[in-house]
Parts: C-alpha cells; sequence; structure tokens
C-alpha cells in the first residue's frame, strides 16, 4: 500500500497509546503491594518477588518472538492474541489464592511487552509518514503515564487494607478494554514481509537473556560474589556469543546479523538501556525517599497512595504533555538532536534532586524533568530504528529496544536495592547517602546516553549509503513482495 493511499482510521493512533498503556501499568502495579501479597498468602518477600522476576524473563524470552510473529504473520492477530493471553493472566491472578498460579499469571501478564513492537509496526504500516513520527511520540508517551497512573490506582485500590486482587481486576479491565478497541481499530491486513520464524535463534537469544536477567534480579538474595550469579553472567556471554554464530548461518534470521552491526541502530539501543536505568533509579529512588519517615532526617513520610499521586504523577502527566512535542522535535531536528537533549534534561533532573531534596517541590520539579526527559527519549527513539529497518523488520527491531530498556530496567532495580541495602540506619531505613549515591548513577547514565548519542549517531545529512548492490537489490525484492503479499492478501 502507497504512503498515499493509507487512510488509517481517526481513532488508531488513541486505541493504541490504550494498549500500549497496559504494558507500563501491568509493570508497576504489582510493586507498591507486593508487602501485602507476602501476608496474603504467607510468602516470604524473595518467593513473592518472583511475580516481578518471572514477568521479566517471561517478557525477554517473548518479545522478540512476538515482534518477529507479528512481521511474519500479521500484526492484527498477533496484538489481539497478546491482549487474550494478558486478560487470562489478569483473569488468573483476580481469582487465585495460590502464590505458584499468580507467579504462573505474572508470566502470562508477560507477553504484554510484546504490544509496543506491534503497535509501532502497525502505526508504520497504515500511517503516512508525515504522520508517524507524532503518531510514534504519542504512543510511546503513554509507557511513561501508564506507571504512573498505574502506581496512583494501585493506592487507591488498596489504602485502608484493601484487598490486592483489586488491583488485577483493573489489570483484567484495562486489558479488555484495550482488546476492543484494537479489534475495531487496527485493520486486517496480510503479512508485511512474510517468511519464517526463527525458532531456534529465538530459544536461544531467550535463553541468553534469562541468564542475564536472573542474577540482575536476584543477585541481592544470591549474594553478587554468589557462584550462582556469575556463573549466569558468564553462561549469558557464551549463549549471547552462540547466538550471534547461529543468526550468521541461517537463511531468515530473527535479528539480520546487518542490524547488530548497524552503529546507529546498536547506538540507539544503548541509549534505550541508559534510560531504562534512569526511568527505573527515578521510580524506586524518590518514592523510597519520600515515604522515609521525617524523623530520620529526609524524607517526607509518604503514604504509598501519596507518594504515586504527589510526587510522581505529575513526572508522568508532563511526560504525555512532552511526547507530542517530541514528535515535533524528531520531525523538525531529528531524533539525534532530540535523544541528546532528552538525555540532558533527565541529567539535570538527577543532578538538582541529588543536591537539593529538602523540600517536597524540589522532588516534585525533579521528577518532572526525569519523566519529560524519558518521554522526549521514547519519541526519538522509534524514528531513528524505523530509519534503519525495513518495514518487514519493524516488529522485531523495536522488540530489541524494548529489551534494552529492560535489562535497563533491572539493572537500575538491582543497584538501587543494593545501594539502599547495604548502608542502613540504626533503626533499619537506608542512609541519606544513598539515595544520593542512586540519583547521581541517574545524572551520569543519561550523561553518557548524550555523549554516546552525539558520538556514536551520524549529523542528518551526513550519512553515505554502504549498501552493497546486492543488499540494495535484496530490499527492493523485499519491498516488492510486501506490497504484492498486501495486494492479493497471500
Amino acid at each position: 500500500m502507497s504512503t498515499t493511499e493509507k487512510q488509517a482510521s481517526p481513532v488508531l493512533i488513541p486505541a493504541l497509546a490504550v494498549t500500549v498503556m497496559v504494558v507500563a501499568l501491568l509493570q508497576t502495579v504489582v510493586i507498591p503491594v507486593l508487602a501485602d501479597i507476602g501476608k496474603a498468602l504467607n510468602a516470604s518477600s524473595s518467593a513473592v518477588g518472583w511475580t516481578v522476576t518471572a514477568n521479566l524473563l517471561a517478557a525477554a524470552v517473548l518479545t522478540p518472538i512476538l515482534g518477529r510473529l507479528g512481521d511474519v504473520r500479521g500484526r492484527r492477530p498477533v496484538l489481539l492474541g497478546i491482549l487474550l493471553v494478558v486478560a487470562a493472566g489478569s483473569l488468573l491472578a483476580a481469582l487465585t489464592t495460590s502464590l505458584p498460579l499468580l507467579i504462573l499469571a505474572r508470566i502470562l501478564q508477560g507477553a504484554s511487552f510484546g504490544l509496543f513492537p506491534l503497535a509501532i509496526g502497525v502505526l508504520r504500516d497504515e500511517l503516512p509518514a508525515q504522520r508517524l513520527t507524532g503518531a510514534m511520540a504519542v504512543v510511546s508517551g503513554t509507557l511513561g503515564i501508564g506507571g504512573g497512573i498505574g502506581l496512583v490506582l494501585t493506592g487507591l485500590l488498596t489504602r485502608d487494607g484493601g484487598d490486592y486482587h483489586r488491583i488485577f481486576w483493573l489489570s483484567l479491565a484495562v486489558t479488555l478494554v484495550s482488546l476492543v478497541l484494537a479489534a475495531v481499530t487496527v485493520p486486517k491486513h496480510g503479512p508485511v514481509g512474510g517468511g519464517k520464524i526463527d525458532w531456534l535463534g529465538g530459544g536461544v537469544l531467550g535463553a541468553g537473556l534469562v541468564l542475564l536477567l536472573l542474577p540482575l534480579s536476584q543477585g541481592h538474595e544470591w549474594g553478587w560474589a554468589s557462584p550462582a550469579t556469575i556463573g549466569c553472567l558468564v553462561a549469558s556471554v557464551i549463549v549471547f556469543a552462540l547466538w550471534i554464530v547461529l543468526e550468521r548461518r541461517v537463511d531468515e534470521p530473527l535479528v539480520l546479523p546487518s542490524l547488530l552491526a548497524n552503529r546507529p541502530f546498536m547506538v540507539t539501543n544503548a541509549a534505550g538501556l541508559l534510560i531504562g536505568v534512569a526511568m527505573f533509579v527515578s521510580f524506586l529512588g524518590v518514592s523510597g525517599f519520600v515515604q522515609a519517615p521525617s524523623e530520620v532526617g529526609y524524607g517526607f513520610s509518604a503514604s504509598v497512595l501519596a507518594a504515586s499521586s504527589v510526587y510522581l504523577l505529575p513526572g508522568a502527566l508532563a511526560g504525555v504533555v512532552v511526547a507530542p512535542i517530541g514528535g515535533r522535535l524528531v520531525h523538525r531536528f531529528g531524533g539525534r538532536f532530540t535523544l541528546i537533549l532528552a538525555s540532558l534534561v533527565g541529567a539535570v533532573g538527577f543532578a538538582f534532586i541529588a543536591v537539593l531534596h529538602t523540600a517536597s517541590w524540589q522532588l516534585i520539579l525533579g521528577v518532572l524533568f526525569i519523566n519529560s526527559a524519558v518521554s522526549l527519549g521514547y519519541a526519538a527513539m522509534p524514528a531513528l530504528i524505523v530509519d534503519e529497518v525495513r518495514p518487514d523488520q519493524t516488529g522485531v527491531a523495536n522488540s530489541v529496544n524494548s529489551i534494552a530498556r529492560s535489562v535497563g530496567s533491572s539493572l537500575a532495580s538491582a543497584v538501587v536495592i543494593t545501594l539502599l541495602s547495604s548502608q542502613l540506619l540504626p533503626i533499619g531505613l537506608p542512609k541519606e547517602s544513598s539515595y544520593v549515591i542512586a540519583f547521581v548513577i541517574g545524572a551520569v547514565g543519561l550523561t553518557l546516553s548524550a555523549v554516546i548519542v552525539a558520538v556514536g549517531l551520524p549529523r542528518p545529512g551526513s550519512r553515505v549509503d554502504t549498501r552493497t548492490a546486492l543488499e540494495i537489490e535484496q530490499e527492493r525484492a523485499t519491498s516488492l513482495a510486501a506490497e504484492w503479499s498486501t495486494v492479493t492478501g497471500r
């Protein structure tokens, strides 16, 4: 379908934005109620922590496969299938009083991470070029507000001892609304490019990600120098190396080897990892800091509800306002400029709260800067990735970026938890200096992001096409095949 023929539903973008919001909501709603789940199910904190770990591991394994499945089989059926699986997981979580079944439910919910790359793929398929950048920015921005809204709703639903099952009924309701919206608005088209799915490559990549993320999420329990932690990390390096070798030897790899050697693509994903670090350092650091009793010399004695609604929600709303602005910046100045700006704005926000954190307005202002930066970064990255890949690789390429951000979030969680548990006051609470170090880490990480983007991404108009004649002809043939498939429906 040519650009001039594309006539998307006017509600397609809002529908996909709501669908993507499910990802962020499911990622955050369970965190504030982990202690309540442990009490209700008579389980230890380490056992209950698997409701988060299992969700993350499932996402790591499933996201690249689901992204590629959408590229090959068609985005609509895969997107609707994911929402059905997530709805089943939410229903199971809402009904069960068994920890193993709750963990299974969270594994099913982990499929939700595949929604974002599929949504970006749908936008690329359905929108003309002049609308694509802004639409991707709006949809990406909902990743930020989804987490903030999820935290506020969790606080409202569980205040005064409310049953934690309510948050899973909420998850089910939001998922079903998204399912209806997607079914009505996402057009029925054939596959973008056809082809096969590299199941072996997906399995090996998933194994490598599990071996990487498992010690990051469990290292504080196992010990960072324990044989289990070190063994998993070493094994992950070996498995990733094996995966690269395998991808170079198959006819239709999960991720094209040329992408792994594509500097702009890899730099964008490195920035995505660092932005993922920043987002979770902000979430964990600020929420923990403001909930600390003021009697210890810092903190504001905030409840879970106040921490989310007073300190975190304004930043999430700022992210929504900034998202379309990010789209305009990308359209006007390019993704490189916008991603550098995002990183620097976030670094300023972290530096500000590292130095000034004695008044509530200081934390709120710092979070406004940080969340605006995350929203700008989310607006820029899909545009940069889309510029580097063929239409039939859009889903899997954005899946790689989603994984990079998930790895960053896991790394941030590991670092912050280790920091806050390593230096304690006599009453068992973290020292103020631990939070300051966490905020400094956020500032340094985003500064590093700005540097690698400035150095690693070419300036607009400076790129030279380095593809061989054979590669150009192969891409042209794939594009023609995709158009023929769209016309004939085969």
